[in-house]
């Protein structure tokens, strides 16, 4: 190897925001319930924001990242950074700036203090009319969710925010390096949504948005920043030509600041856009090295010499310690061709990965061994780093050499490990029938089986599966594992919740019920803990959306169902009603998107695993008589691949599994699947392919916008588009509902149609919840009474 006494930089995209202890989700869900001020709220960022930069610095990284905190959102942020709220809130400026974000963020019920908007004050105004949240949706290919800016014709755009300069002043004054970071402008005005006339093209708003980028810009270097990463994750994509186009001159124009800029990419290949990514007019390039670990050597001869090049090789997406050997081999031969400058980093921000793995005192310590959570991603680029600098093999310090000695001993554990492989389940998926993936008959005569069996009115009405998780049920779960609740005990009180949740039901006249899943802690963690192949953290938190996270599991290992999960639950639930009780399952691709996956088998393998054992668990609900069964999907079309070329492949192993796990049942049993938060206009076919007799799927945020494909598709099979928010504390109105069900009625036929809500109502009080589904059904009632 050459060139090892060339500096060798580190620095990260991002870092996770909530805190090694959920601290700011706990401190926005007081500020919502009213229970502490916008002033205590600012304090916790900060004292969130000073933590994380220090373990920045204190890991060695030579910046700090500025700019990827949010109290709700990134996209958000810059909503606000670039003046463009849009105008439909009405946003006067007695209106604090936290509480409009939040009012954004969340929606707006209508009365003087804004009830639902949860920001604690009033506002100084009377009459605000009701407004709903901006569309959420998922970001890139991961399961956190951004919030969709909103475009039109006569969008403005100006420097209307200054908290992203006062926490680069923050930092500074912390005496910090700093790297501030933006999302790129492209990809800004890409992630948003066309409203108002009809064919406008938001890169028509190019032109009034770059000013204000440059003002940004500008003030960063007035402040002194060292950097500003610039984030263009859609050069990624497959991009219409104006797009790519207006790449040139749009950098050229914020070049001009004279501010150094590194152009960041992240989660897919740049292959056609990398001669553009690599030729436009900024200081700097990240790539992921991770995802696209080919496209390095072609990344290092077209970058031109003067430019750093930031190669992300910590895997950024997910918890597994890196091969650090493996990777000093990729980066070997970059260090060889290149005399310019070489910045190491994670693939992407670490918002996708738990905090730290030192919380994990009580956890598996085989598998632990084999981990890397955020924080121990900072010291594996330190590794690196000293590695290179020492020549990877001569001259190395005590320290990296023992690093690299712990991170061979642990790949070669994990490698070898007998947990890892069951020959059981091998054999089941080599010996798997055909047509193990095919229902019995078409969907028509399943339709007229069901129908003739269950005699559900026109417009039946459902809920998505959950119901409140109260501080009853939490305060139960919890104690029984710390042990202070028998199991006996413990199954009591769940049994008294689900009895709860079916009366409810009952008494607010829904035609299909749930148990209410009481008993469940999230809808990939309840099934990964009875599933062999899975391990769990204590504390693995990872940002969903605002104050919500989530704790993925790990798959280590095969999977395998040792016994039924949810039988026993569903059945006592049956007995409770005379009306159907949907069994609840969550399907074998949303269990792989929502985990951390193991990297050394494709992951369409393991899919079908899950794919095995969640057949199993249909079967046993069908033989316990429940007639209809909803395996929840809605991570399908967040792991569709960001290229168009690898669509195919990914989507036929995809619904594959799906069909697998749910067409071992008679024609009489109904199979519901449940998707939310996603375009699905662009995978139609394949989701027709999934032949579920019934889909719900979340419409109301878009105001049923899209629930036009699938009636211009004339999806063949039931539908119900979700008529309310759930993820608004916003209850609407009947005549709300009724409107939407009028405009689902004119695409799709209403004799195929039902009512329910968006999505599931774990993070919901029963109070609104009640009220809204009373709603519904009485939306439900009048739509029978026109059709």
């Amino acid at each position: 190897m050459t060139n090892t006494n060339k500096a060798i930089h580190t620095h990260i995209p991002g870092f996770p925001r909530i805190g090694a202890a959920r601290e700011l989700k706990f401190a926005l869900e007081r500020h919502w319930r009213g229970e502490q001020d916008e002033a205590a709220l600012e304090a916790t960022g900060r004292e969130l924001r000073a933590r994380h930069w220090a373990l920045q610095r204190d890991a060695g990284l030579d910046f700090v990242t500025v700019g990827d905190f949010a109290f709700y959102d990134q996209v958000a942020n810059h909503i606000q950074l670039l003046g463009c709220e849009p105008a439909r809130y009405g946003f006067s400026a007695e209106q604090s700036q936290l509480s409009r974000y939040f009012t954004m963020a969340r929606g707006r019920s209508g009365d003087a203090h804004e009830a639902g908007c949860g920001c604690g004050q009033a506002h100084g105004e009377t009459g605000l009319q009701a407004a709903a949240a901006l569309e959420m949706t998922k970001w890139f290919d991961t399961n956190y969710h951004y919030l969709v800016p909103e475009f039109t014709p006569d969008t403005a755009f100006s420097l209307a925010c200054e908290r992203l300069f006062d926490e680069v002043a923050e930092a500074q004054a912390l005496g910090h390096a700093v790297k501030a970071v933006l999302v790129g402008p492209l990809s800004f005005l890409w992630l948003g949504k066309a409203r108002g006339a009809e064919g406008f093209d938001r890169l028509s708003l190019l032109d009034k948005l770059l000013p204000v980028y440059s003002q940004v810009l500008d003030r960063l270097k007035a402040q002194g920043v060292q950097w500003v990463q610039i984030d263009e994750p859609i050069l990624g994509l497959d991009l219409p030509s104006a797009w790519r186009s207006a790449f040139e001159n749009t950098y050229w124009q914020l070049n001009q600041v004279g501010v150094p800029l590194l152009l960041a990419t992240y989660f897919s290949p740049l292959e056609e856009n990398l001669s553009l990514a690599c030729r436009l007019p900024v200081a700097g390039l990240h790539v992921d090295g991770v995802r696209a670990p080919h496209e390095l050597t072609s990344i290092a001869d077209w970058l031109p010499v003067h430019k750093v090049l930031s190669v992300g090789i910590v895997d950024g997406r997910n918890i597994w310690r890196t091969d650090l050997d493996a990777a000093l081999a990729v980066l070997a031969p970059i260090m060889d061709k290149r005399a310019g400058k070489l910045w190491l980093s994670s693939s992407c921000s670490l918002l996708h990965t738990p905090f730290t793995l030192a919380a994990e005192t009580t956890f598996d310590s085989e598998i632990r061994s084999w981990l890397a959570f955020a924080t121990e991603k900072l010291d594996e680029l330190y590794v690196l780093k000293r590695a290179l600098q020492g020549d990877a093999g001569a001259n190395l310090d005590a320290g990296t050499t023992e690093a690299l000695a712990v991170s061979r001993a642990a790949i070669a554990s994990r490698r070898a490990s007998p947990r890892v492989h069951q020959q059981a389940v091998r054999e089941r998926l080599q010996a798997m029938p055909a047509d193990a993936d095919q229902r019995r008959s078409g969907f028509t005569q399943r339709q007229a089986e069901q129908r003739a069996r269950f005699k559900l009115p026109s417009f039946p009405t459902t809920t998505i599966g959950s119901f409140p998780q109260t501080q009853a049920i939490r305060s139960a779960r919890a104690g029984f594992k710390r042990g202070e609740l028998s199991a006996a005990d413990y199954e009591t009180k769940m049994r008294e919740e689900i009895a709860y949740a079916v009366q409810q039901q009952e008494s607010l006249g829904l035609d299909v019920l749930v148990h209410g899943e009481a008993e469940r802690n999230d809808m990939v963690e309840y099934f990964g803990e009875q599933l062999d192949g899975f391990v769990f953290t204590q504390l693995g938190w990872v940002q969903s959306y605002g104050s919500r996270c989530v704790k993925p599991p790990i798959i280590f290992g095969d999977v395998s169902r040792p016994k039924a999960m949810t039988v026993d639950w569903t059945v006592h639930a049956q007995s409770l009603t005379g009306k159907p009780m949907k069994g609840m399952l969550t399907g074998p691709i949303t269990i792989l998107q929502w985990s951390f996956v193991r990297d050394d088998q494709p992951r369409a393998v393991t899919a079908l695993q899950i794919a095995l054992a969640i057949r199993d668990e249909v079967a046993d609900l069908e033989q316990a008589g429940i007639g209809i069964i909803q395996i929840d999907e809605p991570a399908v079309r967040e792991g569709l691949p960001l290229r168009r070329s690898r669509w195919d492949e990914y989507l036929n192993w995809a619904t594959q599994a799906f069909r697998v796990s749910a067409s071992a049942v008679a024609d009489g049993t109904q199979i519901h699947t449940h998707m939310c938060y996603a375009e699905f206009n662009d995978i139609l076919p394949q989701i027709a392919a999934m032949d579920a007799d019934v889909i719900t799927i979340e419409t109301s945020r878009s105001d049923m916008e899209l629930l036009n494909g699938f009636g211009q598709f004339r999806y063949p099979n039931e539908i119900g588009p979700g008529v309310y928010d759930i993820h608004s504390p916003r209850v609407p109105a009947q005549a709300e509902m009724v409107r939407l069900l009028q405009k689902a009625s004119a695409v799709i036929p209403p004799a195929n149609l039902w009512v329910n809500p968006d999505c599931g109502l774990k993070t919901r009080g029963w109070p609104e919840t009640e009220t809204a589904l009373r709603n519904m059904v009485a939306a439900a009632k009048q739509l029978r009474a026109i059709y």
